[in-house]
């Protein structure tokens, strides 16, 4: 029995330093942000390797810019849609969580009462509202998989933490900014305004701002129709609140 047990020491020992390992990578990653810009995500990696794959080819559009050259009102529109306590929180909006949860357990609910007196199962699942901040989506961007699994949420969660004691809100909503997807091969706040206002995102209108703030739960969706009546009923809701968001 010892020798399985010192096996097994072994094995555990190797597993927590090689945890570790990964959270000075993403760490030592987290830092060169606050002089490099990011190249690339995670997601836009795979989203990279789906479109090749469905396409042969990789229609691609992304053009980094600064903060100061990005609208304000896009800033204030996305904060206001995305994140409404940006400014203030640590990264995690708790409140926010918790009322998704309720959210969730009351759809899945309403749809099992639904299964239930149908017999049969529903034609689709019930819809996961999320609580996610802003610098939790980054945080899934740019490092983790689309999975949804507590090991994979709480990973999220310590590099939330991280990008948010290593980075200035400035720079979290830059970098988030510029790598968002808004749409099938197209993320950044730049390559959206040209793809579909025909402008430079420094130059988006409190409404263009606001329309896309509405896309950026579902871009792909969104995308083939960003003129729809939500998208602009949605978007006069979101320009009433861009006035009293605070900017980092």
């Amino acid at each position: 029995m010892k020798p399985l047990w010192s096996a097994a020491g072994r094995l555990l020992v190797l597993c927590v330093l090689a945890g570790l390992a990964l959270q000075l990578y993403f760490l030592l990653r987290i830092v060169l942000m606050t002089v490099i810009d990011p190249q690339s995500t995670s997601f836009q990696r795979a989203e990279a390797v789906r479109i090749v794959g469905e396409k042969g080819a990789l229609p691609w559009r992304q053009a980094w810019r600064d903060y100061d050259d990005i609208s304000d009102h896009l800033k204030r529109a996305v904060i206001a849609s995305e994140d409404a306590g940006f400014t203030e929180h640590d990264g995690i909006d708790w409140d926010a969580i918790e009322k998704a949860w309720e959210r969730n357990a009351r759809a899945q609910e309403r749809t099992a009462r639904l299964a239930q007196r149908q017999k049969k199962p529903p034609a689709r699942p019930p819809k996961i509202v999320g609580g996610s901040t802003i610098t939790q989506q980054l945080a899934k961007n740019l490092f983790l998989s689309g999975e949804r699994s507590f090991l994979r949420k709480g990973q999220e969660f310590v590099i939330t933490f991280m990008l948010e004691a290593v980075l200035s809100k400035r720079r979290i909503l830059e970098i988030y900014l510029n790598n968002v997807e808004w749409g099938d091969g197209v993320f950044g706040a730049e390559a959206a305004a040209q793809h579909y206002f025909r402008v430079g995102a420094d130059r988006l209108t409190p409404y263009q701002a606001a329309r896309l703030a509405v896309m950026l739960p579902a871009p792909k969706r969104f995308e083939k129709r960003p003129g729809s009546a939500y998208v602009s009923g949605r978007a006069g809701t979101i320009v009433a609140r861009m006035g009293a968001v605070q900017l980092p």
